[in-house]
Parts: C-alpha cells; structure tokens; sequence
C-alpha cells in the first residue's frame, strides 16, 4: 500500500535526484502537451497543423538542450534517459567502428549502464580494459593514453560519479583522444545542468543525459551524437526512422518538452544555485564530521556541489537507514538498491567492506532547505551514537 502523500512533508530532501519532483515550470510546460487544447499531436506527423505544432515544440526543446552542453542541436537525439543513452553510444559505437578495432576503455567506477553494455561487448569478443582510479576517485588522462593502444575504438567515462560526485576531466580526456583518432563518450547524467560542460570544447564525440537529474521528468533523456565529422552508430531500435534513424518509436512530446524547459532552467541557474548547494553540502558536511570516525568518500575538492558521501565506523549503512525515516537519503546508487552487496565504487577507491558498507550518499538540491540539513545532521548523530552504543567497541 502507498503512503499518503502527505506523510512526506515530514521528509527532509537528502537524495534529490531520486526524491524531488519535477520543477513547477517544467510540470507546466508538459501539462500543456496532454489536453485537446495544448500540443497533443504527434510530431512525426508534419502532414498536418497538429503534428507541425508538435514538431515546433520538439525541436525547441532540442535547443535548450544542446544550449545546455554546447552542442548544435542536430546532434540531440532523444532517448528514454541516460541508460538507454549510454547503451546506444557504446553499444552503437562498439559494433559500428568493429572493423577498425575492439578495445574499449573505461573505469571500475562507472555506473552500471556503463558497465553492462561492456561486458555484453566482451561477450562479443571486444577486449575492455577497467581502469582503477586513484583513491580520490580521479582517472586521469596520463591512465587513459597508458592504456590506449593500436586497436582501442572507444573510451567510456563519466563526467561525475553519481555515488561520490567526484569529476573527471572529462574535457582534458576528450581532447587527447581526438588527437588519437579514438571515440570519446562521456555519462554526464549527474554533471549536466549542475556543471558546465562543453562537447566541441572537450572533444567529446557522445554525450549521455538524463531528465530527472535536473528536475525534468523521469523517463526522458538525450544522447549528443558528435556531427562534424559524422559518427556512424549501430541503432539498438528499428522501426519508423524516427531520430534520423538512430531511435525508432514516437516521440513522447510532453517528456522531450519537459526535458527542455528542465535544460533551460539549469543553464540559466547554474552558477547560482551550484554555490547556493555548496553552501548547504558543507554545511551538512561540517555537521557530520564533529562525530568521531567519519569518513569523506572521494576527492576534496574536485567534487560537485551537491554530492556527499560518507563513512561512518562501527555502523552499518541499512541499519542507518532504518533509523532515520525524517530524511531521504541512500546508501548508493538508487540502480543498485536491491543489493546488499557493498558499493562496488567505494571498493574501487580502497575502501575496505567494512568501510563501503557504513556508507550514506547525501544530495541537496534545489528543494533542500537550511532546516532539512539540520534535521539530517541531528538523525545521523542520533543514529550512529545509538548504534554505536550497542557496540561499543567498534570505534576506537
């Protein structure tokens, strides 16, 4: 049975990018693509004044996106979210350009839309290299071109992790690969609309985004496919032709113009609103280190402004959980939540089991209030002090 909606008010927004809804404009700007007064018609069919309507509305949004990332619009094209994006880039790219090799590099802390689709390519006969970041979570470009070699067609890597919002130079990266001749694709579903990026910049051939990351609707997303020189892609869906042929399926016309008004309100308030959320994560920060044996996950510094992860010893992270039903926060990733195995991300950083277990993923947002950080940081001591009371010895 689902809880009624007012028992929420209670909650403190800690795990934004899975709890917060879309933004007022942006429910507005859809609401308007559903009724027999707004724009209901289906954009493919230009045939008649409802779908050139539809058409207008889609391909007003595809510029609010590529705004978003610098790109020319004519390289959006529109996918359910980040997932299916980052599988039609790797997928698509891998056995596009098969001819010209079959080494695929990427790092041990993707998520795992990256990760699946390059164990489906190994099972393809594609060699992928799995590089280990450093123990701040940084890969750097001097392990990118180490671990290039004659037959590498592709590089995968994310633009900030979504488990400890450390960022990559993703920028750095890109150029050195297109000096070589090798494929770039960056997962920016947790760095667009908080962090600029720019694909013709950085050298970035595919670009993966996702809606709700930035108070769009779920369900909706984009992949920036480089133009010049055109980059050929092996769709993953046949069909009607629909997204010059790399995306079958109706557009969902409501989801794309939510995903665009979502684009534009992040772009204008980007800067604004990223030191606003600074503010707030140390904020939050500065309370939970007062407890003893508390642990930052992650570079310092080179971390977005929304994203904190921590340690706590001598707790387990679930039962933290259970004891703070005031806030929404997480253990990790909400794709990998049905596992009780320990983050696999923090592992890669050195992390022992024990360490990656006891681990709370925060994020403030545009919801997030000054009140909801103090409500967070008065469950978390309350909890950990109580759990750590009934073993006493687990913090020295």
């Amino acid at each position: 049975m689902s809880e009624p909606a007012a028992s929420y008010n209670a909650v403190a927004y800690l795990d934004n990018a899975a709890t917060t809804p879309v933004d007022p404009q942006v429910a507005q700007a859809m609401a308007q693509c559903l009724t027999e007064q707004g724009t209901f018609g289906n954009p493919a069919s230009i045939q008649h004044a409802f779908g050139r309507h539809a058409r207008t509305k889609v391909e007003a949004a595809r510029s609010q996106v590529a705004q978003l990332i610098g790109a020319d619009p004519a390289g959006i094209v529109w996918t359910s979210g980040a997932t299916e994006s980052n599988n039609l880039a790797i997928l698509g790219a891998a056995r596009y350009h098969a001819e010209r090799g079959r080494h695929i590099i990427t790092s041990r802390t993707e998520h795992k839309a990256v990760l699946d689709p390059c164990r489906q390519l190994e099972k393809e006969g594609f060699k992928v290299t799995y590089l280990k970041p450093g123990e701040d979570g940084i890969v750097s470009p001097e392990q990118i071109l180490a671990a290039l070699t004659p037959s590498t067609v592709l590089v995968t890597l994310m633009h900030v992790n979504n488990e400890i919002g450390v960022i990559q130079d993703v920028h750095a990266i890109g150029r050195a690969c297109r000096e070589r001749g090798v494929l770039f694709h960056v997962d920016a579903a947790q760095g667009a609309g908080k962090i600029p990026i720019d694909v013709e910049a950085g050298c970035i051939d595919l670009l993966s985004l996702t809606a709700h990351k930035f108070y769009g609707p779920k369900g909706a997303g984009a992949l920036y496919v480089r133009l010049n020189p055109r980059l050929g892609l092996a769709p993953l869906m046949l069909g009607g032709g629909q997204e010059r042929g790399l995306r079958s399926g109706t557009l969902a016309t409501h989801q794309i113009v939510g995903l665009g008004q979502a684009a534009e309100t992040a772009r204008t308030r980007m800067e604004k609103e990223g030191a606003h959320l600074r503010v707030l994560r140390d904020r939050l920060w500065e309370g939970l280190r007062k407890l003893e044996g508390v642990h930052l996950n992650g570079h310092a510094t080179a971390r977005v402004s929304h994203v904190l992860n921590v340690s706590f010893e001598g707790v387990e992270g679930e039962s933290l959980l259970v004891g703070m039903p005031e806030i929404a926060v997480s253990t990790g990733s909400a794709c990998n939540s049905a596992t009780q195995e320990p983050s696999y991300v923090l592992r890669a950083l050195g992390r022992s089991d024990a360490l990656a277990q006891s681990s709370l993923r925060f994020s403030v947002g545009r919801f997030t209030r000054d009140g909801d950080i103090d409500v967070a940081v008065n469950a978390v001591t309350r909890e950990v002090r109580r759990l750590r009371d009934m073993s006493p010895a687990s913090v020295a």
